[in-house]
């Protein structure tokens, strides 16, 4: 509880929120407002103070920038070392094959042992050619014709060139040759990637073998020694990229100091844009440290004025959300998200309208659910000026999100089921598309860009409600609320628990209905919250259904069975409906707030008709009062004062003999005075004020529940029980049928 209600708690949460949504503010410009192009220059006429460049569009020369990149061809340096190193490999290891095959045909071994990179197919082509060479053998190629044959390819292939990247890799029909100072363009096929190269060997050594198994030999063989000799160069193709796009100019041209920028009341074109936006940028960047630090501050305080504007209405209008910190951090959180996808939305270098997808709306709408429409309205308010700080000081956006936002509060102001939610969709896009126009028509926007908009602000429409729904949920658990929805869907008299109670204690839920108008009624008539009255009214007296007959509503004409009890076993079982009223609740997982009317509508009071009973049988010195006392708490709402005494006054009223309106009146004030006096209601916020109107209330409805009617003719002899015997024929079937 002292975290819950700690001032510190409440200055470091709104620090923190300030700090971070300070975070979220543009940087390095000076921010005295956002300029939409059509809009009319208002201030006096813009001067510029200094000489400054006007910066490109930051699409266009983003666009310039991956033109003069795509401008450059994969640069490669082609080197003849590899060809040299792979003739000599080929040189030497063919020698080495004949010694390997010379020395497996000496020690007449049938097994082929093939070098590594050689089939065993290869291999025996290779042993066969040398048995043909000592041999002396006229037809078929020899060992040596073999080994002229992979030169022959080899240096073809080294002829052409050979790429260290495939041609998928590269991915450009041309290259670049480096050779000193000069690039070289060839098209991509000019040199040759492994494959191509393997293919080349292929023609070759066709040309030269018709012996299929020789061909495959051959190619195996040869294509081993293939090594690149046209490199590609990374460093250098990425010295050329950042070469060629520090030639592409960030700027289009230049004011002069002294130039006017733009004339009050011209129309803001986007070349005057441009230059606007330009010159903030420069003069923010000119600024020194400190004037960024006092920028800063600047930033800080505007977002701190903003969010003391909501907390000042918090403290004088909703205290009781104001000493709930729980409560407080659900507001810095939705705070947090719109200025997050603010920003996110101004980190986005897109033409399209993406700050339209701030979901404002969204956060309207869980608000007014969760708390009121009073509180959802002000807070919409806030939330649409600080993200439009966020933006830039933009105007249109604030108004925009303002119109939206409004709406989508005053469509669920008086929400009966969660499905109503999604009636929002029409009035949140109605909200946007009015002032998307408006503005458009003022700026002379084109109407394709004013359609644009309006798409885009149709699909926050369409998510706001879904996000409001599927988050509600989770509000409720994590932040303890119970909203209307909630109570709406307990207040249903089909929910497990009323049909248990209606079951078990009918006399109970009668009397629970009925004090569920009289407390309905009166929470209406001071300004409490009228359904979660009722709703608690409903549930208070669960208790009791685990032993009805303790309870005079349910006990009809069975008797009273403390008439056989002692008054401390009476008190006790009565206290009792309490504590299994409470146990039921929390079992069923009924909400905190319903669960509060349970043990408060009969506070800390004495259980006066036992006590007294006591009394008189053992004498008041041997009676010890607090064995006759309801445990508690007290009310400590305006909802749980109201049920407190709705309680009393019906049980009272019901119990009269002869009512009239004057006894009833009577009755009714003497009951609210004997808990006020006994101080009952000293920890909830009714006024003396909201006391009469609750006593005016209770009168009305309980004389109209027990006004006199007239008495039907003959009704005296029609509640006679011979009178209703002998007018009623029996049937000689129901006999024999029984």
């Amino acid at each position: 509880m002292k975290i819950k209600e700690s001032k510190r708690v409440k200055i470091l949460m709104l620090a923190a929120t300030a700090a971070a949504l300070t975070v979220m503010f543009p940087t390095g410009e000076s921010l005295e407002s956002e300029v939409p192009v059509g809009s009319i220059w208002i201030q006096d006429d813009l001067i510029a103070d200094f000489s400054f460049p006007i910066y490109k569009d930051k699409q266009l020369y983003r666009r310039q920038l991956e033109e003069a990149k795509e401008d450059v061809l994969p640069i490669f340096l082609k080197t003849s070392t590899p060809a040299e190193t792979a003739r000599d490999s080929l040189a030497r290891y063919n020698a080495t094959l004949r010694e390997t095959i010379d020395g497996n045909l000496a020690s007449e071994d049938t097994l082929f042992q093939p070098p590594t990179f050689l089939s065993a197919a290869s291999y025996k082509t290779f042993r066969a050619a040398r048995v043909r060479e000592r041999q002396g053998a006229e037809d078929g190629a020899t060992l040596s014709t073999l080994y002229e044959h992979a030169r022959e390819a080899l240096n073809a292939v080294y002829e052409t060139g050979v790429l260290n990247m495939s041609y998928d890799k590269i991915g450009r029909d041309s290259i670049s040759i480096r050779q000193g100072k000069i690039d070289i363009i060839a098209p991509e096929k000019a040199y040759l990637d492994r494959d191509a190269a393997r293919a080349k060997i292929d023609r070759v050594v066709s040309r030269l073998a018709e012996n299929e198994a020789t061909r495959r030999a051959l190619v195996e063989y040869v294509a081993h020694f293939v090594q690149p000799n046209v490199l590609y160069q990374p460093g250098l193709t990425r010295e050329e990229i950042a070469l060629r796009q520090s030639k592409v100019s960030r700027n289009v041209g230049i004011v002069n100091e002294n130039e006017r920028i733009v004339a009050k009341h011209d129309r803001v074109t986007s070349d005057i844009k441009r230059k606007i936006d330009s010159y903030k940028n420069v003069k923010g960047e000119m600024s020194g440290a400190q004037n960024r630090w006092l920028q800063l501050l600047g930033k800080f305080l505007h977002t701190l004025a903003l969010l003391s504007i909501l907390l000042i209405y918090l403290y004088y209008f909703r205290p009781r959300l104001w000493n709930d910190n729980l409560k407080l951090s659900l507001f810095a959180l939705l705070f947090l998200w719109m200025g997050s996808l603010t920003y996110i939305a101004n980190q986005i270098d897109s033409s399209a309208s993406i700050h339209l997808l701030v979901f404002i709306p969204a956060a309207s709408m869980m608000l007014t659910i969760v708390f009121d429409s009073r509180v959802g309205f002000y807070t919409t308010m806030i939330l649409a000026l600080m993200c439009a700080a966020i933006r830039g000081n933009d105007y249109s956006f604030a108004v925009m999100n303002v119109v939206a936002g409004s709406l989508a509060v005053y469509t669920v102001r008086d929400i009966q089921n969660r499905s109503q939610i999604f009636h929002s969709f029409g009035f949140i896009l109605l909200g946007y598309a009015v002032a998307i126009v408006a503005f458009g028509l003022e700026r002379y926007s084109p109407m394709g860009d004013i359609f644009i908009d309006v798409g885009f602000a149709a699909i926050n429409a369409l998510l706001s409600p879904a996000l409001a729904y599927g988050l509600l949920v989770f509000l409720e658990r994590i932040f303890g609320i119970t909203t209307d929805l909630t109570l709406l869907e307990l207040s249903n008299f089909d929910r497990p628990l009323l049909r248990e109670l209606s079951r078990k204690a009918p006399g109970t839920f009668s009397h629970s209905v009925t004090i569920g108008t009289l407390a309905e009624s009166a929470a209406e008539a001071i300004g409490a919250n009228p359904m979660l009255a009722r709703v608690g009214a409903y549930y208070h007296d669960i208790g009791k259904m685990f032993s009805p007959d303790n309870f005079v509503e349910n006990q009809l004409d069975a008797g009273n069975p403390h008439d056989e009890r002692k008054p401390e076993e009476s008190a006790a079982l009565i206290r009792r409906h309490v504590e299994k009223g409470i146990e039921t609740a929390k079992q069923y997982k009924l909400p905190q707030e319903i669960i509060d009317f349970i043990p408060m509508h009969h506070g800390d009071m004495v259980i006066t008709y036992f006590y007294e009973k006591a009394k008189e049988l053992y004498g008041e010195e041997n009676v010890d009062v607090a064995d006759y006392r309801y445990p508690g708490p007290k009310p400590n709402s305006k909802e749980t004062g109201i049920l407190m005494v709705a309680d009393a006054c019906e049980s009272a009223v019901r119990s009269l003999d002869d009512p009239d309106a004057e006894k009833i009146e009577n009755l009714i004030a003497n009951l609210i005075r004997a808990r006020f006096e006994s101080g009952q209601l000293d920890e909830t916020p009714l006024t003396f004020a909201d006391l009469r109107r609750i006593r005016k209330t209770f009168v009305g409805i309980l004389l109209g529940q027990r006004h006199r009617r007239v008495r039907y003719p003959n009704q005296d002899k029609m509640e006679s029980r011979d009178e209703a015997s002998d007018g009623v024929k029996e049937d000689p079937k129901d006999d024999k049928s029984s």
